[in-house]
């Protein structure tokens, strides 16, 4: 089993490698030795997972159970351990091991974004391998580092994520509420669609409307801070 093979595992599943890495003594989440490799929706995932029973059976959490499967079965193929960011308490520390990916970043909103496919991070699992697999050195540099005037800043129409500001998670939900919160209902969040490093993502508008409609209908009550996915590198990830 080689890297690139993994690749073309899971890209033939709707999955992107988002990163990988050797685990040591000191990573999060109790892991030691082999290879971590992150699992992400990739720009084949929307025709995929359409295709697939939970998207059509009508019972909750479909890309938490489509996950559970696709990422299970790559598993139990390769002798791999599945982990998901999903399915807690406790969560497993994907947003650490992200950044110790070498390939995702802090964003100046707080999201985690990512060498390949920007603010549009959707991490969907990891598979922990015994074997020490022969790893591509990532570039190692934020997306963020030579982005020209960084719009994701001030891209938000509710001024609920910005640069140098917690996330107003209260203020994002009255927005999406309202009339004119069709839009980032419909089409996602603008400070993500702002990101120009998001265009290599491929993400479909419908799928981006299943994220926000799973995001918005999260009981704030309960919660109030669980409403958060796990891609914006905050707080805990929520269901899907």
């Amino acid at each position: 089993m080689t890297y690139a093979g993994l690749e073309t595992d899971a890209g033939a599943q709707g999955l992107l490698v988002m990163g990988a890495f050797h685990p040591g003594p000191l990573t999060q989440g109790g892991l030691e030795g082999g290879t971590l490799v992150l699992l992400g929706t990739g720009p084949d995932f929307w025709p995929v997972f359409t295709a697939a029973p939970e998207a059509r059976d009508g019972a909750p959490d479909p890309v938490d159970r489509w996950s559970r499967r696709v990422i299970g079965h790559l598993a139990r193929r390769f002798a791999a351990r599945a982990l998901f960011p999903f399915g807690g308490p406790p969560h497993a520390p994907f947003i650490g091991w992200a950044l110790a990916s070498g390939r995702a970043f802090q964003s100046p909103v707080g999201m985690l974004v990512h060498d390949t496919v920007g603010l549009m991070i959707s991490y969907r699992g990891a598979l922990h391998l015994p074997a020490r697999l022969e790893i591509p050195a990532p570039r190692g540099v934020s997306p963020c580092a030579d982005c020209i005037g960084q719009p994701c800043t001030t891209a938000c129409p509710a001024g609920a994520l910005g640069a140098n500001m917690p996330y107003d998670v209260a203020g994002c939900h009255r927005y999406l509420d309202s009339p004119a919160g069709g839009e980032c209902m419909m089409s996602g969040c603008a400070v993500r669609r702002a990101c120009p490093a998001s265009r290599g993502s491929g993400r479909r508008r419908e799928q981006s409307a299943l994220h926000m409609r799973a995001f918005h209908s999260h009981d704030q009550d309960t919660d109030p801070d669980a409403p958060r996915e796990i891609e914006l590198g905050q707080s805990r990830p929520q269901r899907l």
